[in-house]
């Protein structure tokens, strides 16, 4: 399945001790770049993040966002009898100046480190961060699979304007090989010399394998059907399809450079747009 590198995923979940979601955002690139952006109670689980992610993306820059949010029932509250047994003692070396001193309940609760809150469980959390990531891994996988169908379609369309242009320049290389012909024996009667009929035939062998293109023509109808064949392939093909325009490219500058009539130059021009065309799809492609 061909898979854009430009795709999003999201998946959340609201726990009994929180609200969890992970955002998955991803561009081209020629790599896989994995930037985390994680809540602090998460920190802990960037080694999983990121283990998760590279098993199932291979190419593409990709931001990954983990929000979380405690719940205000998470955790259960405890006294910090240490830190109150100070308060206590602090409040008795008071009592001599301050004979009226009253402490509020509720206002001691509120003094720093009187009232804790218990943990959240390490493992119940990252078994929820797991579960979440996989969810959003699978939105993430579905949406480039969707993109790169889309990319894929529009490949075909370009791969089947090459073959239109092979097709035409094998029906235009005879007339275009006599053209040639009776364009070098004009010249040769205007020159009024007689010259031996052979050496005609020599040179006109040689002009015509100077701009026989045949070959080029066969190799770019090879390519057409490797890159068919390989957007059949169900794993990431971004790195074969970029050689492939590699040597697209040289046959349809091979073709531009053999060129001794307007119809091949302009379908050389016309191979170059398809070929860059595709080229830029390819660019997204895993």
């Amino acid at each position: 399945m061909i898979r854009s590198m430009t795709a999003y995923g999201m998946a959340e979940a609201q726990l009994p001790f929180g609200w969890l979601s992970i955002e998955l955002r991803a561009v081209n690139h020629r790599y896989l770049d994995l930037s985390l952006r994680v809540a602090e109670e998460c920190r802990a689980l960037e080694p999983l993040l990121r283990e998760q992610i590279a098993a199932k993306v291979q190419r593409g820059k990709l931001d990954c966002t983990l929000r979380f949010r405690e719940s205000a029932e998470g955790g259960e509250f405890s006294i910090n009898r240490t830190a109150l047994d100070r308060l206590a003692d602090l409040a008795k070396q008071c009592e001599q100046r301050f004979a009226r001193l009253q402490v509020d309940f509720a206002e001691l609760l509120k003094l720093p480190g009187v009232l804790e809150r218990g943990g959240i469980d390490a493992e119940a959390l990252q078994a929820a961060v797991a579960e979440v990531l996989q969810r959003a891994l699978t939105s993430f996988a579905e949406a480039r699979e969707r993109e790169g169908e889309k990319l894929a379609e529009l490949m075909r369309e370009r791969l089947d304007g090459i073959e239109q242009w092979i097709s035409q320049l094998r029906q235009w290389l005879p007339e275009i090989r006599h053209a040639l012909e009776l364009r070098m024996r004009g010249k040769l009667e205007e020159l009024k010399v007689a010259v031996d009929p052979a050496r005609i035939e020599q040179e006109l062998v040689l002009q015509v394998q100077k701009i026989d293109v045949d070959e080029e023509l066969d190799r770019l109808q090879v390519h057409v059907e490797e890159a068919r064949r390989v957007l059949k392939l169900r794993e990431p093909i971004g790195r074969r399809l970029d050689f492939l325009m590699q040597e697209f490219n040289r046959e349809a500058n091979t073709l531009g450079s053999k060129s001794v009539d307007s119809r091949t130059t302009q379908a050389s021009v016309e191979l170059k747009v398809l070929i860059e065309q595709l080229r830029e799809q390819v660019q997204n492609i895993e």
